[in-house]
């Protein structure tokens, strides 16, 4: 699962992203979710926060392997090789948006937080 999800490009999200009128967005690589989520807020012309709610994890890929380092998987950090993308949709459109991605493209996604006024 992990191997087919690196593959698979991010073209057909980017395309959702725009017809769904993503507000800015991120691909997750070497900062984690996280990392990449607390530069795109600082970005953001509103003073914003991005609450998380949940961070999806592949199955299995959540243990702790004597002898291995710390990815700081657990703490939203985790460098990616081939992530996914962080978008910040309106939350009438991103569960159309879920079900097209997975419908259309066999792309699984997630509602893993909402936009709140902030701090950046």
């Amino acid at each position: 699962m992990a191997m087919e999800s690196m593959g698979t490009l991010n073209r057909s999200a980017a395309t959702l992203m725009l017809k769904y009128g993503s507000h800015g967005a991120t691909d997750i690589t070497g900062f984690g979710l996280l990392g990449h989520a607390k530069n795109l807020a600082t970005a953001q012309h509103g003073e914003i926060d991005l609450v998380f709610e949940q961070l999806p994890v592949f199955a299995e890929c959540e243990k702790i392997v004597e002898g291995m380092p710390n990815f700081k998987l657990r703490e939203g950090y985790s460098a990616e090789t081939s992530g996914g993308i962080l978008t910040m949709l309106d939350p009438a459109k991103a569960k159309d948006f879920i079900a097209e991605c997975e419908q259309d493209y066999g792309q699984e996604a997630w509602i893993v937080g909402k936009v709140v006024s902030g701090s950046r």
